[in-house]
């Protein structure tokens, strides 16, 4: 007749269990519009009687008019809903021969690790070659049971985004899901199995900082939950709803801040771009390079690997790892936080080992009647996981974020050559953040803030100046732990067990040792502590001795200053 129904919100109804819609019915200039639940009866009867009412029609009628739209809805529901499934079924890429072939001869590569930092060079990701393997394996960690989290960490625009980019790129679209900024609550609302065995990447830690505690929540334990009030499709009543999202996932964030939350970052492994002035000319050489026929031309064979590389991850199958040297492999235990990066440092190996499985051999495991398939470790993955850990696991361990430790050294050469140059000790030298600007080059609100962590961990003494007012400094630390690269002291000598399987293979090794080797907490006739005491001695006897034994005792301490390297947790248990 002459009543027009109108239907808003058919689209925000994406399975079968609800219909909510907004409904409007006018005849002539008599209109009723209403928010209602069509499979809810007790919704439809409301509709019914006041539509009734406002149009002046039999309440029988409008009835009928409700059935038919019902039924109508519901068919182009169903219409929608299956549309949507077919589209989300052809995001699975299908591979030709010759893609296949080219993505199996990169997994296949003897030297694998290589040509993946060969092609992020020809992509234009120049140095950071620590942070680029450890961020690559981190997101090949997806597709084990225990993913590593990764945090890029560094001041402002010194390429913590280009980084994660790049990474990102080199993995499949399908399996990764990016975001800028993530509400408190988006989190427990994800589907249930849209982050399993996926890359969780965040632009900005500060964009999902009231989502953290989803985050570490999925992180720890691999899955999400809540309980929330909502309104049951049959009746209409209130009741308690329950929503899960299932891990595990990968997580990819990014920070410029210098205090990164505890818990945060024992869940995380903290990468630290290069600041360093050679990474900023090695940048500025690309960045013109770009501008050049060659770089035009990379910029078209950028694409080719990326889908290369994208292609090649398609390929790798979820395995289970096995690792024969587990009970020969070693971590430092002094302190609680050491659990999480023992599992950091195990995952690592893990991913290496996931990472080139079409070079190893993989073998079914059929236990109780479920089959399994697995990889096994090699001692070459131990040692690539040790020479990564070294400096990475090392640095997160460090009591001091890597940019503030970079100004301490700084502040530590040119206090230095002051002392030396004016002829005074250290201990006499004041000094203001204005000459740390002048001297070392930073901004103000830099200096500011790492040297209020650097007072507040006693490497540096405030004095108050002349005048009363301003601050003065005065330098505490000499330069300790400077001698070598960053080391994660305990893990496995590699070489030695290399050497031991040759003699012995591990097949027919005997059990292991029932008590765990441990790092000893530097004993009395620690060789670490013999030689402090020796170099020591030689610089406290200088002054004191004749010409000759002072040079002789000089020469002596260098010789051991040369000498000292860190000592595997092997070499120091024999010791």
């Amino acid at each position: 007749g002459q009543r027009l129904y109108r239907v808003r919100g058919l689209q925000k109804n994406t399975h079968y269990e609800q219909l909510k819609i907004n409904l409007r019915v006018s005849q002539n200039e008599a209109v009723h519009v209403d928010q209602l639940e069509l499979y809810s009866a007790k919704a439809r009867q409301n509709f019914i009687k006041q539509a009734s009412t406002e149009l002046d029609v039999k309440e029988e009628i409008i009835k009928k008019d409700l059935g038919k739209i019902l039924l109508k809805l519901e068919a182009l529901q169903d219409e929608k809903i299956k549309n949507t499934l077919e589209k989300q079924a052809k995001k699975e890429i299908i591979l030709t021969n010759e893609e296949h072939q080219q993505a199996l001869d990169l997994l296949k590569s003897p030297q694998l690790i290589q040509q993946i930092l060969s092609d992020f060079e020809r992509c234009g990701i120049v140095g950071e070659s620590i942070n680029k393997q450890v961020g690559y394996l981190a997101a090949v960690s997806r597709k084990l049971e225990s993913p590593l989290a990764v945090m890029v960490q560094s001041s402002s625009a010194a390429g913590k985004s280009a980084l994660m980019e790049s990474v990102l790129a080199f993995m499949p679209e399908e399996e990764r899901i990016q975001y800028s900024a993530m509400t408190g609550q988006a989190l427990f609302y994800m589907g249930e199995k849209d982050l399993k065995h996926k890359i969780l990447a965040i632009a900005e830690e500060e964009g999902a900082s009231t989502a953290s505690y989803a985050l570490k929540l999925l992180q720890s334990e691999g899955q999400v939950s809540i309980a929330s009030t909502g309104k049951n499709a049959t009746t209409g009543n209130l009741e308690t709803q329950e929503y899960k999202v299932e891990g595990p996932v990968m997580l990819f964030s990014t920070t410029t801040a210098i205090d990164l939350d505890e818990e945060l970052l024992n869940r995380c492994i903290i990468l630290s771009v290069d600041e360093s002035r050679e990474q900023t000319r090695a940048i500025h050489r690309v960045q013109r390079e770009r501008r050049t026929q060659a770089g035009q031309r990379a910029r078209k064979d950028k694409k080719k690997l990326i889908k290369l590389h994208q292609n090649a991850q398609r390929l790798l199958k979820s395995l289970d790892i096995r690792n024969p040297y587990v009970h020969h492999l070693t971590f430092l235990d002094d302190k609680t936080r050491m659990r999480r990066d023992h599992e950091k440092y195990l995952g690592l190996i893990d991913s290496i080992t996931l990472l080139h499985q079409y070079q190893r051999e993989i073998v079914q495991d059929d236990y109780e009647g479920e089959i399994s398939q697995y990889v096994v470790v090699t001692l070459d993955d131990v040692e690539l996981a040790n020479t990564l850990a070294h400096e990475i696991l090392g640095r997160t361990l460090d009591e001091l974020p890597p940019q503030t430790r970079r100004l301490l050294t700084l502040m530590t050469e040119m206090v230095q050559t002051t002392c030396e140059r004016e002829g005074i000790e250290q201990s006499d030298y004041r000094f203001s953040r204005k000459q740390i600007r002048h001297d070392c080059g930073w901004t103000d609100f830099q200096v500011k803030k790492h040297m209020h962590r650097l007072e507040e961990l006693e490497y540096v003494l405030v004095h108050s100046g002349s005048r009363g007012k301003s601050i003065v400094y005065e330098l505490l630390y000499n330069g300790e732990g400077e001698e070598g690269d960053n080391f994660l002291m305990g893990l496995l000598d590699v070489n030695k067990l290399r050497y031991d399987e040759q003699k012995n293979p591990l097949s027919k090794q005997k059990k292991p040792p029932s008590s765990p080797q441990v790092v000893p907490k530097k004993p009395p006739s620690s060789t670490e502590e013999n030689t402090n005491n020796t170099i020591n001695i030689g610089l406290n006897a200088e002054s004191a001795q004749n010409s000759s034994k002072s040079t002789y005792r000089e020469n002596h301490a260098q010789t051991l200053h040369r000498n000292r390297k860190p000592i595997s947790l092997a070499a120091k248990s024999v010791n």
